[in-house]
């Protein structure tokens, strides 16, 4: 029976891995078909889908970032990704700290609470979010979408660094409680260093969720100016029917991957990191 365990447990493994292979196979080969079409004339994709170019065409990133103001839609995006995953931090860091790390009476009660928001689509909370939104007057601005973005990630940010600031160690923070620091000054000093690696982990997975993100765009923008990538792109893709330029459309695509394929070549030792640095407990 051991034996038939093993061996069941090898087919598991290998079966699993050649998934996992082909899976990666498959979405670098996509990428770099998507890369190469994006340097094509619109008459060599058509006569050759799976050729290669003649000639680079880098024509088709200057027409698609000035022509069809793609660079605006991406500046939209950086700076209401980035703010938003600033004031997620911000406000998720020390409430995970608190609920992880200091007892009081409702620590359970609102930790659940976060973790029931987890469970809660937020394509239900869409109708009464914009009505609310749209009472306050920040529908169709960048602003009311950043509060979206925040207010909307807070529950899974905050579980997952609640994971995280329980595993670290209590000695060094008990030491500054002995020298008399409080729990805020502790917090900064001692707590906020150490759970660097899993800060990081969730400042990069908000990052590549927000910056993906279009439904909520979709919703809340209005005004063609303040489109963020996702959305210029839908637009684009949309208006590219009419016109027939597809090369042009791929080489939107291949814009919308860099900052991700960035993120992962150089931070994707710091995610592992910070994921399995939150799974050891003291």
């Amino acid at each position: 029976m051991e034996a038939l365990n093993k061996v069941l447990s090898f087919v598991f493994r290998f079966a699993a891995r050649i998934v996992l292979y082909f899976w990666c196979a498959f979405s670098v080969l996509a990428f770099v078909w998507i890369a190469i079409t994006s340097l094509k004339t619109n008459r060599e994709f058509f006569s050759n889908l799976w050729g290669l170019f003649n000639e680079p065409q880098w024509g088709n990133y200057v027409q698609i970032w000035t022509r069809h103001n793609l660079g605006t839609n991406f500046g939209n995006s950086l700076y209401v990704v980035a703010l938003s995953v600033i004031l997620i931090l911000v406000v998720c860091t020390p409430a995970a700290y608190v609920l992880s790390r200091i007892k009081f009476r409702l620590s359970k009660p609102v930790t659940m609470f976060m973790i029931l928001g987890m469970g809660v689509p937020y394509q239900l909370m869409l109708v009464p979010l914009y009505f609310t939104m749209f009472r306050l007057r920040m529908v169709n601005s960048l602003g009311g979408l950043v509060l979206v973005y925040t207010a909307l990630s807070i529950p899974f940010t905050v579980f997952l660094l609640l994971s995280f600031f329980k595993t670290l160690p209590s000695v060094l923070e008990e030491a500054a409680y002995i020298d008399g620091a409080g729990p805020i000054r502790a917090f900064f000093s001692v707590m906020l260093p150490l759970g660097r690696p899993g800060i990081i982990t969730a400042a990069i997975f908000n990052f590549i969720s927000l910056w993906n993100e279009f439904l909520l765009a979709l919703t809340f923008i209005h005004d063609n100016a303040l489109f963020t990538l996702p959305v210029g792109i839908f637009g684009l893709q949309t208006s590219m029917q009419y016109t027939g330029n597809w090369v042009a459309l791929f080489a939107g695509f291949v814009i919308v991957f860099i900052p991700t394929l960035i993120i992962f070549i150089f931070l994707s030792r710091q995610i592992i990191e910070g994921m399995t640095m939150g799974t050891v407990k003291e």
